[in-house]
This record gives structure tokens, sequence and C-alpha cells, in this order.
């Protein structure tokens, strides 16, 4: 397939490299092979979602988002209902949805896998109609980003500030008073977390954390019942050695929507690795299919 013309969006701030230099190296690959090119450096969040709506307007025939999860999801919303053909060099810390599509972590590698042009076509997930690709979570896991982005900004290193922010949110330990209504079923609890992916995530000890399949048009969701800070410790041990399924005060659902309400007026919400506070309710869906992506050949 050509894949000519190509608009890469760089996130100046992604992952430890310099970015500014594989730009360089980018544009010679892709001059290499003949493929047009134009690549543009985002210094903000911000900018990458004008570069990116621009970009759905434009001739281009994919569009690359060169950064970590966020930086994909921002460009992915931009380019949803349009023609564009996403593709991906995983420049960020954990590049969950890369991994997850097997797309190499090596940016010469990825890049190559651009030039080759394989796609399929992935699901993607939407929270009151805001586009992301991985997970979205209320309650703990937010709280920590939230404390970890407060001491990165005074000087802590990303996980020094991590590990300070998780032990400041064990003590503070927030429940969630929540109402899922799931495939037509009610459910009402206490929970320190809601979890809901974008496909199933894997529970078992050498996969924790990935996704199988990007296609099954199904969204995970996963809570536990109110319990305290030592018994999340222990279904935390649990997860690691694939034993969590099977536990009482962990409950695992699949469904192609859900609503979340609850007594909070404002809830704060993590998605693909963004924080942002919303109103409840909150009424996820997955939108099966909705996306063309590049990937390597054997991961259809």
């Amino acid at each position: 397939m050509s894949i000519t013309p190509v608009k890469i969006i760089i996130s100046a701030g992604a992952g430890p490299g310099d970015n500014h230099k594989a730009a360089e190296r980018l544009a010679v690959i892709f001059k290499e092979n003949e493929i047009d090119v134009d690549i543009s450096i985002a210094e903000s969040g911000a900018e990458v979602d004008e570069l990116a709506r621009d970009a759905a307007r434009g001739p281009y025939k994919v569009v690359v988002a060169a950064g970590g999860d966020g930086t994909i999801s921002s460009v992915t919303a931009a380019i949803i209902d349009t023609d564009k053909i996403l593709a991906v060099l995983p420049l960020g810390t954990l590049n969950h949805f890369a991994q997850d599509l097997r797309i190499p972590l090596d940016l010469e590698a990825a890049a190559r896998t651009i030039v080759a042009g394989f796609t399929t076509e992935v699901d993607v997930a939407a929270l009151n109609n805001r586009i992301f690709l991985n997970n979205s979570s209320l309650g703990l896991y937010p709280t920590i980003v939230r404390e970890r982005e407060k001491r990165q900004r005074l000087g802590f290193g990303k996980w020094p500030a991590f590990f300070w922010a998780t032990i400041q949110a064990f003590r503070r330990y927030p429940l969630l008073d929540v109402r899922l209504r799931v495939n037509n079923e009610l459910l009402e609890t206490k929970t320190p977390f809601v979890f809901v992916g974008n496909n199933e995530y894997a529970m078992d000890l050498l996969n924790i954390g990935l996704r199988e399949r990007l296609n099954r048009g199904v969204l995970s969701i996963y809570i536990t019942h109110r319990t305290g800070r030592l018994r999340l410790i222990v279904l935390a041990l649990r997860a690691v050695f694939g034993r969590l399924r099977n536990d009482k005060d962990f409950l695992a659902l699949r469904s192609n929507e859900v609503k979340i309400q609850s007594a909070h007026k404002r809830l704060r919400v993590a998605f693909d690795g963004e924080i942002t506070v919303m109103e409840p309710p909150l009424e996820y869906r997955v939108r099966p299919r909705a996306l063309r992506v590049i990937v390597p050949a054997e991961s259809d």
C-alpha cells in the first residue's frame, strides 16, 4: 500500500531521548524510501492537538503520532472519523498501545514498520464521547498521578515522585460511592478504584497488563469491593502471581458499554495517562474497529 504523503507529529517532551535528533533521523529514513513526509515537533499537549486537527484536514494518507500514549490518544481523537490511517512511533515511557500492537520500540524499526504500510482495524473506547485507546480509571490511580505531578513540579524525578505519590494516596485512601450499570444490571458499591479497559487485559503472571487483542469489541471493567489498605496490597500481590480473577473481592466484567453514576458531584478521571475532572454520569462505550492503524504484518 502506498502511504505517501505522511504527517509526523512528534511530542518534544516524550521519553528520555532527544526528539529533535529523532526527527532528523526519521526524515532520512522516509526520504530513502521515497515517501513524502512532513514532520512537526509539538512543544506542548495543546500544540499536539492543534497539529493533529490540521493533519486531519490535510492531504495526508497517514498521520503518525510520535510520543507516549497521551500523544497517540490525542492524535487518534483528531482523525478518528476521517479517512486517515494512524501510525505510531513509540517515544514515551511505557508505550502500552504500541506494545499491545507489537510495534517495535526501537525508533528505526518502528519507522520501517510504517514504511511497509501493513494496516489493521482496532477498537477505540469513548468516555462521554472523549476517545481513549488503552484504559480509564477512577479512584486511586488518578489521585496518584495528580500527586506525582505535584512532586515533579517541586523537582522530584518521575519515579521518586511516583513512589511518594503512591504512599500519599494510600494514606488518604479515598473510597468512591459508585453505581455501575453493566449488561442491564445495576451494581452499587464502595470501592478504591474502577478500571475500564478498551478490550480485555490479561491477568496472568507473565502477561499482566497486556492485551492479546484490540478488536474484540468489548470493554473490560475491573473493580474491588470495599476493602482496606492491607487487603488491597494482598490483591495486588495476587495479581502479580496470576491469582486475582478468583478472589472474592475482585470483580471482572465485560460489556460494550457501562454507565457510572456517583453521589460525588465531580470525579477525577484518568484516561491514557491524562487526568481530568468530570461530572457524572460517566458513559463508556466501545467503537468496534473504528480506527485503521499501521502494524507489523504478524500483528493482524
